[in-house]
This record gives C-alpha cells, sequence and structure tokens, in this order.
C-alpha cells in the first residue's frame, strides 16, 4: 500500500502548488520515494513536482480519462513508492463545468480513498478560517478532510489567532507558512511559467519551497496522516497491457517527439504507450537541433508557449524544412496547440513549417475547457467517428485558407469544427490524454510502418470542404 495525500485548496492561488512541492521535496529530502501526481489537465505544476521528487509528475484526470482509470493510473505512477501526493485543481469541489463532481480534486480523493490536506490563504482572516474550514470538512461526508495547512499567515498573533479559532474544529493545524517572496513562482496564462524555461531559478525555487514547508509543517503528522489511507483495490495501469494489438515490422519506428523550452506540455504516458506499440521513440530540441533524429517515420509535436520562442523557432529554417519534408512524404504527424501554430505557415508574422495552409497570431481572449471531440475524418490518430476527450487552453488564433479540412467536430460547449487533417498530418488545438484512448498510440505507430509512400501521397483520403466563419482551428486565443 502507498502512504498517500491529496493537497486541496478552497479555491485557486491559495498556495497548492507551494505547498505540494514543497511537501514532496521536503520528504524526499528524508530519503524517501515520493510519487507526484496533478489532478486535471496541467502540464506546468508537474515539471515542478519532477524536480522536487526525482520523478516524472503524472496527471489523474478524470474527465479526459474516465473515473475509471484514474486509481489504476495512481498506482502506475506510485509503483515502489514510500508516499504519494497528488496536488489538487482550482478549489476543492471545483470540477468539469455543468458535470457535477466529475474531474474535481474531491472525486479524486474520493476514488483514491486519501485523506485530504486543505491549504488556506489566511491572508485575510482571522475568526473566520473555522467557518471556512468546517464548510469544507462537512460539505461531503465522503471527502475526508485529515489537516489544514495555514498559508500566508503574516504574525505569531495572526498565527494564535488561527489557531485558537480552529480549535473546536476537529481539523487539525499540521502547518503554518508565512508569507515568503522567495518561494514565489512567476507566472503566465494563468499557470507557472514552465521549469524548462528557468531551469536553475526553478532549481532554487523548489529549495525553498522544501525548506519553508520543513519548518513550518509538522512532516511527522503529515505522514502518519497519509499512511491511514487504506489498501487501494485493483490493479496498476500498463502500458502493453492497455493496447489493442499492433502490427509493425521487425524494425522498430523511430517516433520523434518535439520537446526542450518551446514544447514542454506532454504527458509521461504517451512516450510510454509509443514505445509499448513498438515504437523507439527520440526526443529532439526545435530551438536548437537543425534535423529531425535519424530514421524519423513519424513525429509527435506538443504543447508549450511557441509565442515566447518564435523567433528562435523560425531563425532554425533547416528543422523547419525537415518537418515539412517529413509532412510531404505523408509520415504521420500528430500536433497539438503548440506543434499546430508551429506547422503554420506563420507565427506572428514569423515563418514556421508552412505544412498547414493558415496563418497564427496571438490573441487576448483566453480559451479554454474540457472538450469532447468526434474524428471528423480518418487520421493517424482516429478513425473518422472515434470519439475523443481533450482540453483547450490557448491565447492565440489560427486562420486557415479555403478548403482546409477538420480534425475534429467539437459537441461542447458550442458544436464546432476544429484543426486541421491532410495527409498524414493531424493538428489541433486540443490536447488529449491517450492514457484515456490508447488506440490512438497503437494506430499512430502503425502508421509510422505503412501510412505514407514516401512519394508526398497520403494512405488516407478526408471529406470535407472548408468550415467558413472563422475558421475552424479556433478563433479564441494558448498553445
Amino acid at each position: 500500500m502507498v502512504a498517500r495525500l491529496v493537497i486541496a485548496a478552497p479555491s485557486s492561488g491559495a498556495g497548492k502548488t507551494t505547498v505540494a512541492t514543497g511537501l514532496m521535496a521536503a520528504f524526499a529530502g528524508r530519503g524517501l520515494a515520493v510519487s507526484p501526481h496533478k489532478v486535471g489537465p496541467d502540464y506546468i505544476d508537474p515539471g515542478y513536482h519532477a524536480l522536487a521528487t526525482g520523478r516524472p509528475g503524472r496527471n489523474l484526470d478524470a474527465y479526459m480519462c474516465g473515473t475509471g482509470m484514474v486509481a489504476p493510473l495512481f498506482a502506475h505512477g506510485a509503483r515502489g513508492c514510500d508516499l504519494a501526493v497528488v496536488e489538487g485543481v482550482m478549489g476543492l469541489y471545483d470540477g468539469a463545468a455543468d458535470q457535477g463532481e466529475l474531474a474535481s480534486t474531491a472525486q479524486v480523493a474520493k476514488i483514491l480513498r486519501a485523506p485530504v490536506v486543505l491549504v488556506v490563504d489566511a491572508s485575510s482572516q482571522s475568526r473566520s478560517v473555522a467557518a471556512l474550514v468546517h464548510g469544507f470538512a462537512s460539505w461531503d461526508p465522503e471527502v475526508r478532510i485529515g489537516g489544514v495547512i495555514l498559508n500566508k499567515v503574516a504574525s505569531d498573533r495572526h498565527e494564535h489567532l488561527l489557531r485558537e479559532a480552529l480549535g473546536g474544529s476537529g481539523v487539525p493545524v499540521m502547518g503554518v507558512l508565512r508569507r515568503a517572496p522567495a518561494v514565489a513562482t512567476p507566472s503566465r496564462h494563468l499557470g507557472l511559467v514552465p521549469v524548462a524555461e528557468r531551469q536553475a531559478a526553478a532549481v532554487e525555487a523548489v529549495a525553498a519551497q522544501a525548506e519553508q514547508v520543513a519548518a513550518g509543517c509538522d512532516l511527522d503528522a503529515l505522514m502518519a496522516l497519509a499512511r491511514s489511507a487504506p489498501e487501494l483495490p485493483g490493479e496498476a495501469w500498463d502500458p502493453v497491457g492497455a493496447l489493442p494489438p499492433v502490427a509493425v515490422g521487425p524494425a522498430r519506428p523511430v517516433v520523434a517527439v518535439a520537446g526542450g523550452a518551446a514544447f514542454t506540455f506532454s504527458y509521461a504516458e504517451h512516450a510510454e504507450l509509443l514505445t509499448a506499440a513498438g515504437a523507439a521513440v527520440v526526443t529532439f530540441d526545435p530551438l536548437r537541433d537543425e534535423a529531425l533524429p535519424e530514421g524519423t517515420s513519424g513525429l509527435v509535436i506538443g504543447g508549450g508557449f511557441p509565442e515566447m520562442y518564435g523567433a528562435e523557432l523560425s531563425a532554425n529554417e533547416p528543422l523547419r524544412k525537415a518537418v515539412s519534408e517529413l509532412a510531404a512524404s505523408g509520415a504521420p504527424i500528430a500536433a497539438e496547440c503548440a506543434g499546430l501554430l508551429y506547422l503554420a505557415r506563420s507565427l506572428d508574422g514569423r515563418p514556421m513549417c508552412g505544412v498547414l495552409d493558415a496563418e497564427a497570431r496571438m490573441s487576448e481572449r483566453l480559451t479554454l475547457g474540457y472538450r469532447d471531440a468526434v474524428a471528423v475524418s480518418d487520421s493517424p490518430l482516429a478513425a473518422a467517428g472515434a470519439r475523443m476527450r481533450g482540453h483547450e487552453f490557448h491565447r492565440t488564433v489560427i486562420e486557415p485558407g479555403a478548403g482546409a479540412e477538420a480534425a475534429w467536430g467539437l459537441r461542447q460547449p458550442v458544436r464546432r469544427l476544429e484543426g486541421f487533417a491532410q495527409g498524414g498530418v493531424h493538428a489541433s488545438y486540443v490536447h488529449t490524454h491517450w492514457a484515456g484512448a490508447p488506440e490512438a498510440a497503437a494506430r499512430f505507430v502503425t502508421h509510422c510502418g505503412t501510412g505514407h509512400d514516401g512519394n508526398g501521397h497520403g494512405r488516407h483520403a478526408h471529406g470535407g470542404n472548408g468550415h467558413g466563419g472563422n475558421g475552424h482551428g479556433g478563433n479564441g486565443p494558448a498553445a
């Protein structure tokens, strides 16, 4: 059994990431093997979790992967660990819009049968903190709030008032943290700046978080609470067992996966599924590498913040040409969000790969939310009519040329066509989690061996015409 804690808060901005990352690093500093997890579709926090623990940060997303996958994916990530720390998303009871508790921290805590530690921003309250904690602890009797950590406490006097108020609440105070600028992490687009963009500073910030949490929290009490979690039934997820049969040749097809500072958004399970399906996964950095990995027969370009590196990406003309030539050969290419922008003709006026007849630019408007998608036509990721769930998060607009073919038909919050499917390319703003649809990885690897003829002709025809309106690439805004 893996001891486990869920770190939650009444709302965003209370300090969940600071506390969760600090706890991970503090316990790892004690010599424990700590498994880091994040509720929801966030890509950035897991990067800090990985720094704190030395293990891949893993997401638990009940919307994209299904409620039945939460415990198996947790057990997969936590295999062989002494402790698992799960950072929540938004407020404890906030989940997918109009879906009740679905994808909320509370739902994940219940599935994992894990005690919750509530992080409270106490900066503007004293006695009222008891009413707040009581309300959260009593709202859902199936959610066990085992402790509270008071964050942003101003002084010894303030701490005394808070502890006195919570004395009869039945929820023990397990930590008190003062305001500490050294642990702050810069934010952008509703999230932290990724680790890859500030590696040295991020290491220092995580060390400061660990020091603050170790000094201000009762680690022994928190560990005892984590060990009180009951046995979690069921088997751990396994990428090989999750896949349908895959037919590949004797040589493992090379799947190049974009990485580096410009493309930091990726789920660890994607590479695991591609490997299990028979691919040789090789990471490359479009900011530095002037060629694709040798023997590349498929390309995966995830999300990130390409607008921060538009000049550098554009300046790497040899790689842009290599990507264009790979696409022209009909090789399978899966691109999400930042990857979609990279495949366009231009981004904010700077030349990109030119694979897609589309122009991209930054926007003031944020597009954010879960999506229920149906494949419009066959592609290397999905057969026509296949359904997948995903998530959009971007501040860009992409304007397709006439006759562009859509990748997805989205069903909510409004019905619209989105993305591009042409030849072997599937490019979209929608981020997907392949653990919820492992057949996507199997299909992609199969196409790496059989999906193109090397003469620029894809094996799949895509029906449909242009999609009118403001373009199916999405008229909302970060990649």
